[in-house]
């Protein structure tokens, strides 16, 4: 039947349709409207269900872990800083194997206090053992609903799953959505018994243990493998069921919009594929072989069908409304992951946008694949580099036919400082090099500290790679032109250093 709903009504259906039989509810903008239509179907007696109404976030996922070690088929549904006052359970939900089904209304994090959608909240969970989906639109959430207790209750899998639905821009967004019969659902999921995994009198199991050094890594590693091998297995067969029944067809962990003969791909999850989608489109018609990538399961993450989808790409952007602060985005970081894995030499750049539910343009995604494409073209006649990482980074600007100045010294990022092994520039220098053999680029590395230890000031660095890379002559400027330049711009009392950076590469 169709049906006009918002993302949140949407899901609320699905749930009923899988017939859960405890609920645990605390309200929480924007999810509130899933337990409210929850509690109005419990009242009308159209789902039969216990409904629990606790006192916080912490209390709804413990209660729907006590629910489902009973052997009880449990829902629970939260947002944002909701979810994360649920942390502490999370892993005691995965670790003990108790295959809950929980909506996550996508919204910032605080502070600053924000009750609207981007994904900070779900992404910086990621490794708590929870399987993560993330819906493109209505139908999907309500579907999702269903899919979600098939996964989770496989007897290979048995493990929690979060559906994520993006915050206002799914949850109080209204679609025509077709609602299942009961009858179809029920042909599709079956009632949950929980044998093996619950309270049971007559055959006792341990539950809620203690393991220490000895035999903690064993339990680890089968919650792993059965994330990495039983998992895509269990989507696999409840997408083929689902569309046996229903006449829906999914297509498994990751959708791909034009990316077979694409040069340029945008990754994304969650709504903003929608508009994604409308942007490749349009640029086909345009004849840009531009693709999308959208990842609908981000755990356990689909590395070999990622690295597959884009290995033959020229460049590959990922959009995501997240930030890892001083890093990069997350779902950035686990495609670069797939991509390194598989050996796949692929330009890959970041794009992150919608924080604190800013809106994402047309325009803007347009932009992206404009940068995208600049890059797989190459059409920089000149590149000038701080340091070798950043020069390797922007090599793919580079045009054929380019010059690559870079300074050698390297300027160590947060992350590789903190490591035990910092990155060397000798072998970033060497890769680029290598790269850039064989074709018409001219590659320049700046012994930095040299020539400015010669001016007496590391100042003047960015004179160093100027007349560095004017000295060459690839471009209608020489070094004359940048003296003139630096005594025209530069402040009187700082003109004489920079022309002695100037003569210093001059010289040599």
């Amino acid at each position: 039947m169709k049906r006009f709903l918002s993302g949140d009504e949407a899901f609320a259906e699905g749930v009923r349709l899988a017939r859960p039989q405890v609920i645990s509810a605390y309200p929480i903008t924007p999810q509130t409207v899933v337990v409210e239509r929850l509690s109005e179907m419990v009242e009308d007696g159209s789902l039969a269900a216990e409904y629990v109404h606790v006192e916080s976030e912490h209390s709804a996922l413990s209660c729907a872990i006590g629910a489902s070690a009973t052997g009880a088929r449990t829902f629970t549904a939260t947002s944002s800083q909701g979810l994360l006052y649920m942390a502490e359970c999370l892993t005691y939900a995965s670790g003990g194997r108790f295959p809950i089904v929980m909506m996550n209304a996508n919204r910032a994090t605080a502070l600053p206090w924000n009750i609207y959608g981007d994904q900070r909240d779900s992404l910086s969970l990621l490794d708590h053992g929870w399987i993560q989906v993330y819906a493109e639109n209505n139908q999907e959430a309500l579907d999702l609903a269903l899919m979600a207790y098939a996964v989770a209750e496989d007897p290979a899998v048995r493990t929690p799953v979060m559906v994520n639905l993006d915050g206002f821009a799914l949850t109080h967004t209204y679609e025509t959505v077709d609602v299942p019969t009961p009858e179809q659902a029920d042909a599709f999921l079956p009632p949950y018994d929980g044998a093996g995994n619950r309270f049971d009198f007559e055959n006792p199991v341990s539950i809620g243990f203690s393991a220490g050094p000895d035999y903690d890594r064993y339990f680890k590693y089968w919650e792993h493998r059965d994330m990495r091998e039983a998992a895509p297995r269990a989507i696999k067969e409840a997408e083929a069921r689902f569309a046996e029944v229903f006449g829906r067809r999914y297509t498994g962990m990751i959708e791909c919009v034009d990316c077979d003969d694409a040069d340029v791909v945008l990754v994304t999850l969650g709504s903003v594929a929608g508009l994604v989608r409308g942007v490749v489109a349009k640029l086909r018609a345009q004849g840009v072989r531009a693709g999308m990538l959208r990842i609908r399961y981000l755990r356990p993450m689909p590395s070999v069908l990622v690295a597959t989808a884009l290995a033959g790409a020229k460049a590959v952007g990922v959009l995501e409304k997240d930030v890892s602060f001083g890093a990069e985005g997350t779902v950035y970081t686990n495609v670069n992951s797939a991509l390194q894995q598989a050996g796949a030499r692929v330009p890959s750049y970041n794009f992150i946008g919608g924080l604190g539910g800013d809106d994402i343009s047309e325009a803007q995604v347009e932009g992206m694949f404009r940068a995208l494409a600049q890059a797989a073209e190459g059409t920089a006649d000149l590149v000038i580099a701080f340091e070798p990482a950043e020069a390797a980074r922007v090599l793919p600007f580079l045009a054929p036919d380019g010059l690559l100045v870079t300074a050698t010294t390297a300027i160590q990022p947060v992350t590789a400082a903190l490591s035990d092994k910092p990155y060397r520039a000798d072998n970033v220098l060497a890769n680029i090099e290598r790269s850039l053999a064989g074709i018409g680029a001219r590659f320049v590395a700046v012994d930095d500290v040299a020539l400015t230890d010669a001016v007496g000031s590391r100042k003047v660095l960015n004179s160093v790679l100027l007349a560095s890379a004017l000295k060459e002559g690839r471009i209608a400027l020489d070094l004359d032109d940048l003296r003139r330049a630096l005594e025209e711009c530069v402040k009187p009392r700082f003109v004489a250093l920079n022309l002695a950076a100037v003569d210093a590469v001059a010289a040599r």
